[in-house]
């Protein structure tokens, strides 16, 4: 024991000797990281400032309450409900070539159009045949139990009124509309189901080049979509986000460099 010598490490003197340089590279990542977050952070906040996108699958109101989403109707598929319903009627048969049913952009439109010799009104009235009567009862019952908001319209040909100087197309056009209305909020329809009545008189022909010919009268049902109300625009008052947001836990980095700690062995 007494012949052992002692063992002396030598380290080279120096700044760099005494405090080494690996430690810069380790804060540098840790510095590198802790922007990265930051600024992910802000970023998130900036863009939802409020925490709204946690409401997931429904629409937000501008009090930021959670509004219901409102399904679609297939229209498609009620175009083939409505017609299966009609083909109870019993004069189907007769009716079913001044039944036209269409997609449209607005919604599901459903023309019954007139023959020469008025099948759905008499020539220069408003009042509604038996046969109308019958197939708006059948049709308010099947849309009165949708969602949809429904306008209906009212067109004629262009055949003057001879008789009359204050009633003249466009006041029967109006006049039908309203009465095939009266019939289907009777009949079925929701009072405040119905959204629009509209006159068009002679301004909507189906034939424009034959102005008077009897198709261009009918009354037209329009099955709207339901319009759905989009979301408030969210922006920032430089407010500090939301106590929720403040104390949830950061987000992992996938692309920030990640801190390293490197042991550091004295140099002989």
């Amino acid at each position: 024991m007494a012949d052992e010598q002692p063992i002396i490490i030598k380290k080279k003197g120096g700044h760099g000797g005494h405090h080494g340089g690996a430690w810069k590279v380790a804060y540098a990542d840790f510095v590198t990281a802790m922007m990265a977050l930051f600024m992910q952070a802000i970023g998130g906040y900036f863009r939802d400032p409020n925490g709204l996108a946690e409401k997931k699958g429904s629409a937000v109101d501008g009090a930021g309450q959670a509004a219901p989403v409102v399904k679609q109707v297939d229209m498609a598929k009620l175009k083939q409900e409505l017609m299966k319903a009609m083909q109870q009627l019993a004069d189907f048969e007769k009716l079913k070539k001044q039944i036209e049913l269409t997609l449209t952009p607005e919604g599901l439109k459903i023309e019954m159009i007139e023959n020469p010799n008025g099948t759905f009104f008499e020539n220069g009235k408003a009042q509604p045949t038996p046969s109308l009567q019958e197939l708006l009862k059948v049709l308010s019952v099947e849309v009165g139990k949708l969602p949809n908001p429904v306008s209906i319209e009212g067109h004629t040909d262009s055949k003057p009124f001879s008789d009359s100087r204050t009633y003249g197309n466009w006041e029967l056009s109006t006049d039908r509309a309203n009465a095939a209305r009266r019939m289907m909020q009777d009949s079925g329809l929701r009072p405040n189901q119905v959204v629009q009545v509209r006159g068009y008189a002679d301004q909507d022909l189906r034939k424009p080049q034959q102005p008077e010919d009897a198709s261009n009268r009918r009354v037209t049902l329009i099955i709207q979509y339901v319009k759905t109300e989009q979301p408030a625009a969210i922006t920032s008052n430089g407010s500090l986000p939301p106590a929720k947001q403040l104390n949830a836990p950061p987000t992992p980095l996938s692309n920030a460099p990640a801190a390293t700690v490197k042991n550091v062995k004295p140099e002989k």
